[in-house]
């Protein structure tokens, strides 16, 4: 089966389209006159990931077919990846064939770009890794320029480093970040900094107290900590916590506390129905009702978390899940109103959306 098609001169047909759903189903809050951020068409995803198909000495990278995941698509080239990623596909390919060290068993090929120029591949395999491969893997990513992971069942081997440092510019600053191989990243960086630019002009002014719910490795942390004079982040992932600490130091950061737990744990900790020793010394009170920033998964925000943030005068929520905000706004509106809204367009030709709402207390 054939590649999808990518089709840049309907892109913007397709945006107008997302724009005009999203303030449907928004339109009982009152939201109107969205603005819309729009993808670059081509070469937008710094993630992707392929499987591995082998005929004889013939290699493929290969996808599923989103109408039918059990169809394979062999590929060569993916247009919607970065640059970087589409230009290092065939070499690997041809430098994996010949090689039954590296290609033996292979089945899956991850990449990971950054807009400062880094990459890294990360090889999956059905077999247990050895010397030998590591001894040829070393050879690849030097001959590639790259970093390099090799996977196996219960088996990580990392050629020099298992992380990236992106870097790029948000309002005048330049923000670095840690991006940790198999760790969630924004796939779509350009988009990304519109994002941050956005937050960051909402939140411009408000000043106070900040607390951040599951703040990753500290996209929006690092960017918004500046407006605000103290920032209380959480999160519950150990390897996003120990990134996000090595880009507070990296971007010369003194006013963020991190702590590692859930939002579910954060939100009993305010309401005073239990005491965390990881939140020891912190004065909780006084990041009362200031701004509550959440970026949640799919999910959304669970009724506990719902109800702490009544408690807040605003609320800045980034969602990648229409459904799950349009519950969680309607669950607020008796306290909260819509006071700006956005969409950012992180999956061109999809109906996946990321979004943005500013709400402020009645």
């Amino acid at each position: 089966m054939p590649l999808p098609t990518y089709d840049t001169t309907q892109y913007p047909t397709q945006l107008a389209a997302k724009q005009a759903g999203f303030e449907q189903n928004f339109a009982e809050f009152g939201v109107s006159r969205t603005v819309a951020h729009a993808s670059a068409p081509l070469h937008y995803r710094m993630r992707a990931e392929f499987g591995i198909w082998h005929d004889g000495d013939k290699l493929d990278y290969t996808m599923s077919d989103p109408d039918n995941p059990r169809q394979r698509i062999l590929l060569d080239i993916f247009p919607p990846a970065a640059e970087a990623i589409c230009a290092v596909m065939p070499h690997l390919k041809e430098r994996l064939i010949p090689n039954q060290v590296l290609r033996r068993r292979l089945f899956q090929v991850d990449f990971l770009a950054t807009l400062s120029g880094e990459l890294m591949i990360t090889l999956v395999y059905h077999r247990k890794l050895d010397e030998a491969w590591e001894t040829e893997a070393r050879l690849l990513a030097a001959e590639l320029g790259v970093q390099l992971i090799g996977r196996s069942r219960g088996q990580k081997i990392v050629i020099d480093r298992d992380w990236l440092l992106e870097e790029f510019e948000v309002n005048g600053r330049q923000l670095k970040y840690q991006q940790v191989e198999g760790s969630f990243t924004q796939p779509n960086a350009e988009v990304n900094r519109q994002m941050l630019t956005w937050a960051c002009h909402q939140a411009a002014g408000l000043g106070g107290n900040l607390v951040e719910l599951y703040c990753g490795n500290g996209n929006f942390t690092m960017a918004l900590a500046p407006l605000f004079d103290r920032v209380l982040a959480t999160e519950v992932s150990k390897t996003s916590v120990h990134a996000a600490q090595y880009n507070i130091v990296a971007n010369g950061i003194t006013n963020i506390t991190l702590a590692r737990m859930s939002a579910e744990e954060f939100s009993a900790a305010l309401a005073g129905r239990e005491s965390f020793q990881r939140l020891k010394g912190i004065d909780l009170d006084s990041f009362r009702h200031g701004t509550l920033f959440v970026d949640p998964p799919r999910a959304g925000l669970d009724n506990a978390t719902v109800e702490l943030a009544r408690d807040f005068d605003r609320i800045l929520y980034i969602s990648c899940n229409q459904d799950t905000l349009q519950n969680n706004v309607a669950a607020l509106n008796n306290t909260h109103r819509i006071v700006s809204s956005a969409i950012f367009d992180q999956f061109p030709y999809t109906n996946h959306l990321e979004c943005g709402l500013l709400l402020q207390r009645r």
